[in-house]
């Protein structure tokens, strides 16, 4: 034993010495690396807002630049912003410009070197980069960053090291100890030990050592930084990623390399129906759908969905199996098949007769009937047996997309006890008065908490979902992390605001916008100059259509002038037709549009031209193309990808958007219009606004509205909560082996 601690108490020593001093440069080597990235990034971001700053400017829009610095500080690390005019001015900022930083004392952080300012919320990065213009030569544009996150990688880093020199001295102090020990004793014993097959750890010199049996929770220590490292490495910082396919597509092959991956949805991605001889193929208008079908030609795996369309049947396999899409298979498509009589309880009745009404509060009462609950638990029940069929492994990753699945989650959950299961919500969560209607409110939630993520478009619908778990369960609800423990599982609730695909499809935006301008025109006997809006939706009560035909109308009213130079054209996607309120929500739509048309009718194009139709998405993006205005008059939506799809088809960067407040989307498209559908004056004047519009406005809030769209697009949808999964999977696979180690 003395013998030993001679070796090893020096060695210890030493490298704690070498730690302690090698800390520090490290610490100062990382500082530097980041500050000369933080000086990277405040040119790029000056460059990048110089133009339409110094629009703004120009204009003398004071509250403006303010508001555009209110915004652009929105992210994870820019701080804050500001602007100085001169070095006597009085700076136009954000709200979160530090008070030591003002125009009289710019030329301190200009100094090389000198860039840090402390403060209450920890260091910041300033920057100041000219921003000259002729009416201020002297301008010059303050950047302030966060540098918190560096203060915490610096605390690791150090920590790291550390560890790293004291497994490194274990190692070295075992190597030793063994050495010392086969000197001492003498190799001729331990070769005849060797000889035996008793080896060296047998020797009963060896198994007196206290060294040893402290060597495996190091060797698992050391191990489990190596793993937090990998991991660290591997963790992507979402500002950086340019989210594709090709890059959704990478992460995930990284990060779930061979996982099995299965989507639960009602509505197919394709349907197959029979055109006399001939099937042919169809892609539904469905923003879910729309959503996910890139995500599965990036990751592939199984799609399972109810099999509606009149070939259908033809077409799948003998496990009701077809590989999708036709022209070039991805992944496979899993059809389940379900009696009139289980769609009309399951679908028409619980799903959009009780939960979409109780969900949108769109002032349609829901009808819930008993009968209508059986079929949608049985169908369920179907739903959750082909996932159990469909499974490749005891753990897969299930998505289950919808309120028609509310019960999926818990149902599989049965089945496959170590599946991780993310469920999205796609529609509006209500608070918990309005839930409280629904008659099986505890079966509906406890379905939904047998998912290991549930997922909704805002914050707003996550702190209801919360709230109800609350109010109607035995449930631990921890609302600083937002995870729910129900059932010994644990939910983490989560916000992930859904999108669509970026870029658009080639043949989308084949046509140029002259051409569609053109041809919308003509195909609906309007002048070249007649000023076009559109709208796009199902022909649902909770898209605010009704609403909408009362602004234009109200529009009329106010300004005559439009009369017979302004025509609405509502393309509304036939939906739901065996329901009443359905077919009652036709006819008022197609009564008030008759009204109105006769109303204003003049010489020249009506007001309103009503198409309740199917229409193809190349069409769809033709009249998008081609419009002045789009209007989304939704009286409650989960989050309206149409907005997004308009702003995503104006690559000339015009037209403008009006917006529901609503919507999802009006929480990240603040530059569109924001109105309240069921004030008919704020939107008559909106209407009006929209039509006004200088181009060179038009300009600037489209640009903004297609960055945002274009950086947080449907892959990053999917690969946030993708890599979520990734991560919960990794941390239940670690604590499972660090529970096994300990039996």
């Amino acid at each position: 034993m003395r013998l030993s601690l001679r070796f090893v108490l020096p060695l210890l020593l030493v490298l704690a010495g070498i730690a302690y001093a090698v800390a520090p440069l490290v610490d100062r080597l990382t500082l530097s690396w980041f500050v000369r990235d933080l000086e990277i990034r405040s040119s790029l971001i000056a460059n990048t807002i110089q133009d339409p700053l110094q629009e703004q400017l120009a204009a003398g829009k004071k509250a403006k630049i303010q508001e555009f610095f209110n915004r652009i500080t929105q992210g994870e690390r820019l701080y804050a912003v500001g602007y100085c005019a001169s070095p006597t001015s009085t700076a136009l900022a954000s709200r979160s410009l530090p008070a030591e930083i003002r125009c009289t004392v710019l030329d301190r952080w200009e100094q090389p070197g000198d860039h840090l300012l402390q403060s209450t919320q920890g260091p910041l990065h300033v920057a100041v980069k000219p921003m000259v213009s002729e009416a201020a030569p002297g301008g010059r544009l303050v950047l302030v960053h966060d540098m918190s996150f560096i203060t915490r990688r610096s605390e690791e880093t150090k920590r790291y090291v550390f560890y790293f020199f004291m497994a490194l001295a274990a190692a070295v102090s075992l190597i030793t100890v063994i050495i010392a020990q086969l000197s001492w004793r003498g190799w001729m014993a331990g070769m005849r030990s060797l000889l035996r097959g008793e080896g060296l750890l047998r020797q009963p010199e060896f198994d007196t050592q206290p060294d040893l049996p402290g060597f495996k929770p190091i060797a698992r220590d050391l191990q489990r930084l190596v793993r937090e490292l990998e991991a660290e490495t591997r963790t992507r910082d979402e500002s950086q990623v340019t989210w594709t396919p090709e890059a959704l597509r990478t992460i995930l092959h990284s990060e779930l390399s061979g996982e099995d991956v299965i989507v639960v949805s009602n509505r197919e991605p394709y349907i197959h129906q029979r055109r006399g001889e001939r099937v042919e193929v169809t892609r539904p208008a469905s923003g879910l759908v729309t959503a996910l079908e890139p995500i599965m030609r990036a990751c592939s795996g199984t799609w399972i969905a109810h099999g509606s369309g009149s070939a259908d049947r033809e077409v799948v396999d003998k496990n009701d199996r077809v590989g999708v899409p036709p022209e070039k298979p991805a992944y496979q498509l899993r059809r389940v098949w379900l009696s009139p009589e289980e769609e009309a309880g399951y679908y028409y009745g619980f799903a959009n007769e009780g939960l979409w009404p109780l969900c949108h509060i769109a002032h349609v009462r829901p009808t819930f009937r008993s009968s209508d609950w059986a079929q949608y638990v049985a169908v369920n029940r179907k739903f959750a047996r082909a996932v159990v069929s469909e499974a490749k492994t005891k753990d897969p990753i299930v998505l289950v997309q919808d309120y028609h699945l509310a019960l999926l989650p818990k149902m599989v959950r049965e089945e496959l006890p170590d599946a991780t299961i993310i469920t999205f919500w796609h529609i509006p969560w209500p608070n918990p008065e309005s839930f409280a209607i629904c008659p099986w409110r505890e079966e509906v939630l406890a379905g939904l908490l047998g998912s290991s993520i549930l997922g909704f478009h805002t914050q707003f619908h996550c702190n209801n979902f919360v709230d109800t778990v609350d109010r109607f369960l035995e449930a631990r609800v921890d609302r600083e992390s937002f995870n729910v423990s129900f059932g010994a599982k644990l939910t983490a609730v989560r916000r992930y605001p859904i999108s669509i695909a970026w870029p658009p499809e080639a043949e989308m935006l084949q046509k140029s916008v002259p051409d569609c301008r053109n041809a919308i025109r003509q195909l609906n006997d309007l002048p070249p100059e007649h000023k076009l809006g559109v709208g796009v939706d199902r022909l649902d009560y909770t898209k605010g259509i009704v609403e909408r035909l009362r602004a234009i109308e109200r529009l009329l009213e106010l300004n005559p002038d439009w009369i017979g130079r302004f025509t609405f054209v509502q393309i509304a996607a036939p939906t739901r037709s065996g329901i009443d309120e359905y077919q009652h929500h036709e006819a008022q739509v197609r009564t008030m549009a008759a009204r109105i048309n006769t109303r204003f009718a003049r010489q020249g194009p009506p007001p309103i031209v009503l198409k309740i139709e199917h229409h193809e998405p190349r069409a769809v993006y033709e009249y998008f193309r081609a419009a002045d205005l789009c209007f989304v008059s939704s009286l409650h939506d989960g989050m309206n990808l149409v907005a997004k799809e308009f702003v995503a088809a104006r690559d000339d960067e015009r037209g403008v958007l009006i917006l529901s407040e609503f919507t999802g989307a009006a929480r990240e498209l603040p530059e569109a219009l924001i109105v309240n559908p069921y004030d008919a004056d704020q939107c008559a004047a909106a209407l009006h606004m929209a039509l006004t519009m200088p181009a060179t406005e038009q300009r600037d809030r489209m640009r903004l509205m297609r960055g945002l769209v274009a950086e947080f697009n449907v892959f990053r949808w999917a690969g946030r909560m993708l890599l979520d999964a990734a991560a919960m999977r990794r941390r239940d696979r670690l604590t499972d082996k660090r529970d096994t180690s300990t039996l």
